[in-house]
């Protein structure tokens, strides 16, 4: 089977062969984090190995024709928690029960707050402006963060809701800092150079699945409204933002250990408040399972916006069929044209430090064998 078109190149992310940004650590760093965690190694000794590994990773990248590289969230223990506690106001806190997956439960651990959220700096603008000289001029350096949106998740999580409401009484102030102090951590990374953020995003995940809308009526949360505040503080964070940055999103229904959270559903009940969000040149969107739906809900994508199809797993290192790729792509054209199409795995290889159950063989294999269907398609 083949696909007919006339091919239009891509120049700025997301580009035809894309990732979505995690990579699994190699076993020196693994090594390295547990020595400084039992005190055998300095925090300097620790970011020597590090810096070693990301060098190794942006060419690796580069050698499997990635077009836009990352750190592979090496300095990182979460995709997410990492980057809240490292606001001001925010503290890493150990709580009972970690996040639960299917047939798996994550470290407990969240981000809690102590006062007023704000931004005065951040570990990872420095963290960008390595994997920046790492990377070079002849490929774009991403940067991921999680979106303002998970922050708002978290903080409402009932292991954190008394924190929250006793700092900020006034949701709408709670919401008017975290945009500030989101935009703050943009614009510094703007400052350093970015011109690519990819927005991580598990609430959209969570928004359309059955079991998790359940839940929200169960405890008198109106689900459509609760989406429309997400979306609202998302927007916020992005518009007015310097023209040349481009601003792309990544939309998880999670990725722990090569598992995933709840029972799944399709878009349709988030998709045009979620597409609807403006200054987003992208949407990252998990397509590999039965989980995600059918690709109707992608008639609300703006006409100026790339969809990149997250038709492949990162959970696991066999190599999906290319015939029932290329049947799948046939069935989202109906939907949105093929030159707004873009293909990736449908999440990073390890959202978390632990990873995903592949090799890093067949992580750079899978990533080969994309690449391999796309310059089919759009050569």
């Amino acid at each position: 089977m083949s696909i007919q078109t006339k091919p239009q190149k891509r120049t700025v992310t997301p580009f035809r062969y894309d990732i979505v940004g995690s990579f699994l650590r190699p076993q020196a760093l693994k090594e390295a984090r547990l020595k400084f965690k039992n005190g055998e190694i300095t925090a300097g000794q620790l970011k020597e190995v590090e810096n070693d590994e990301i060098v190794k990773l942006v060419q690796k990248q580069k050698e499997v024709g990635l077009q836009a590289v990352t750190d592979g969230e090496f300095r990182r223990s979460w995709w997410h928690l990492d980057f809240f506690w490292g606001l001001d106001g925010v503290e890493r806190t150990i709580i009972d029960q970690g996040y639960q997956f299917n047939g798996a439960e994550s470290r407990p651990e969240t981000a809690r707050l102590t006062g007023k959220i704000s931004y005065s700096s951040h570990p990872f603008v420095s963290h960008y402006e390595f994997l920046k000289d790492a990377a070079g001029e002849d490929v774009v350096a991403r940067q991921s963060i999680p979106a303002a949106a998970q922050f708002l998740f978290e903080l409402d999580r009932a292991e954190n809701k008394e924190s929250t409401n006793e700092l900020y009484p006034n949701r709408e102030e709670l919401i008017s800092d975290i945009a500030k102090a989101y935009k703050a951590s943009i614009l510094a990374f703007y400052a350093a150079g970015c011109r690519c953020i990819q927005i991580d995003d598990c609430t959209w995940g969570a928004l359309c699945d059955e079991q998790f809308i359940a839940f929200m009526n169960q405890i008198g949360v109106n689900v459509a409204e609760y989406a429309s505040e997400l979306a609202k503080l998302n927007e916020e964070v992005v518009t007015g933002l310097p023209e040349d940055l481009v601003v792309t999103t990544h939309v998880c229904r999670g990725n722990y250990v090569s598992t995933y959270a709840g029972v799944g559903g399709g878009y349709e009940p988030i998709a045009q408040t979620l597409l609807n969000i403006n200054n987003y040149s992208g949407y990252y969107l998990e397509f590999d399972t039965e989980r995600a739906g059918d690709f109707k809900p992608l008639r609300f994508l703006k006409d100026n916006q790339q969809v990149v199809l997250g038709l492949f797993s990162s959970k696991f290192g066999e190599l999906e069929s290319k015939e029932d790729i290329l049947k799948r792509i046939e069935e989202a054209k109906q939907y949105v044209d093929l030159n707004r199409i873009c293909l990736s795995p449908q999440c990073g290889f390890a959202s978390t430090e632990e990873g995903n159950h592949l090799t890093e063989e067949q992580q750079w294999r899978k990533l080969a064998y994309i690449k391999e269907i796309a310059e089919e398609i759009w050569n």
